[in-house]
This record gives structure tokens, sequence and C-alpha cells, in this order.
């Protein structure tokens, strides 16, 4: 959730011809990551809860690309950009670490039922 805080504040003082471009779709990706994160924990194998996690990796890598362009544009400045990548690699790394955990559930061996 604060990476989509952080984003939503970022994105906030784009350009307002941004608005329907990179505005929005850092924050649609911001969202996706938190939306799957939450959508893979309802499914009922942890193959489908791995999938889900992820499809929220790819989306933080989206949004990784899309502030290195928001950078490029001039939208946001070094030190701006720096602070939110920083938020994107701490993301990363718990999302990491879930992948790992659910990984590891499903090489546990099945009990008989």
């Amino acid at each position: 959730m604060h990476l989509v805080e952080k984003i939503y504040e970022v994105t906030e003082r784009f350009p307002r011809a941004e608005l329907y471009g990179l505005t929005s779709q850092l924050r649609r990706a911001s969202i996706s990551v938190m939306s799957d994160i939450a959508e893979g924990e309802g499914r009922l194998t942890a193959g489908e809860w791995r999938q889900m996690l992820s499809q929220a990796r790819g989306s933080l890598f989206e949004v990784e690309a899309q502030l290195l362009a928001a950078q490029r544009l001039r939208f946001i400045d070094e030190d701006t950009f720096l602070a939110t990548n920083t938020c994107v690699k701490a993301t990363g790394a718990a999302l990491l670490g879930l992948i790992r955990f659910v990984q590891s559930r499903e090489r546990r061996p099945r009990s008989p039922s």
C-alpha cells in the first residue's frame, strides 16, 4: 500500500497533459501490484497464488520502468526518482520473499487424504 500512496503522491505533480498517459499508467501498475497480491492470497492452490505473485512482480517492473521514463522526461527530479525507486525496491524484496514462501509450500509433499 505504501507504494501506491507514494506513486499517487508523485504523479500528482505530473503535467496535466499526462493525466491519461504516464500518470494513469503508473497508478494502474502500482494498484495492480497490490491487487494481484491480494487476489493471489484468495486462490485455492499454491500454484495459482504463485502465478498471481508473478503477475504482481511484472507490474512492479512496469512501475520501475515508468518511473525511469518520468525522470528522463523531467516530470520528476533525481531525488524524487531515487526515493520512489527505493520504495519500489523494498516492495520487490518483500514480494520476492513471499514468492519464495509460496514456492516452498508448493514443494511440500501432500499428505494423503
